[in-house]
């Protein structure tokens, strides 16, 4: 039994490693022991087993740490299992083509979402790839129109709220208002809450018994997306699609 528990917190250990590099900045050992909370020497000596592994990898020049190139294989691996992603890959795709707009798809997964793929339309370039990372649920509409499928006490959980911009919404009962109102209409919006200069409207993904296991957007430049005056069409597109898409993983509607 010991020796299992020190096995689970070396498999922990590492997995507290990885983490450090989510944001996608390279790290030196002592900024991975400090973010994990382990001592330098155990950071040396999980890094290097995880170099040994191909999950990691070390600049010879600067001797910074960044993820490697084995957990490509494991990502690609992940994404092309995932059933919403299987549906709705091509679906999203073909909508970001249609409308010159990005279109987004993300798997709720607890309280938060994370990005399984996205698109770029010719109104809406953007200079990286959205995929596997975290997304700010209260912060974007892909993200709020999750917020009815979650109970209070889990909303709770994102408490306090983080700010981006001016216009995120931080109070709590806000948001709870603006919930109420996405679980009426069936769709959510958000213009420049996340980033400035951006707007985006997004709808839930139903698996086969019915829950929200995901979510799709529409979104792009403030100016290209126009929600002032295409707010109805584009809520309509994004709820059809994710209508499809949830038709796809074998949801028919209420019993």
């Amino acid at each position: 039994m010991a020796t299992e528990k020190g096995t689970n917190q070396s498999v922990e250990k590492a997995v507290s490693v990885l983490e450090c590099f989510s944001d996608g900045q390279p790290r030196r050992v002592g900024d991975i022991a400090r973010a994990a909370g382990i001592t330098q020497s155990t950071a040396s000596r999980l890094l290097a087993t995880l170099e040994a592994a191909g999950l990691v990898e070390r600049d010879p020049l600067t001797t910074l740490y960044f993820l490697g190139s084995e957990l490509l294989t494991l990502a690609g691996v992940a994404i092309n299992q995932n059933p919403v992603h299987r549906v709705g890959r091509q679906i999203a795709q073909n909508l970001a083509s249609e409308l010159g707009l990005g279109v987004n798809i993300a798997m709720l997964r607890g309280t938060e979402l994370v990005y399984l793929c996205h698109f770029e339309g010719r109104l809406s370039p953007k200079s990286h790839t959205l995929m596997g990372q975290r997304v700010p649920i209260h912060a974007t509409s892909i993200g709020k129109s999750t917020l009815p499928a979650l109970s209070t006490a889990a909303r709770r959980e994102l408490l306090p709220l983080a700010s981006f911009t001016e216009a995120t919404i931080t109070d709590p009962a806000v948001l709870e208002r603006e919930v109420g109102v996405i679980a009426r209409r069936g769709y959510a919006t958000e213009v420049e809450e996340f980033v400035l200069g951006r707007a985006s409207v997004a709808a839930p993904i139903l698996d086969q018994l019915g829950r929200v296991v995901a979510a799709i957007s529409i979104s792009g430049p403030r100016t290209s997306i126009d929600l002032e005056t295409r707010e109805a069409e584009l809520a309509r597109i994004v709820i059809e699609t994710a209508d499809r898409i949830s038709s796809g993983l074998g949801y028919h509607g209420p019993a």
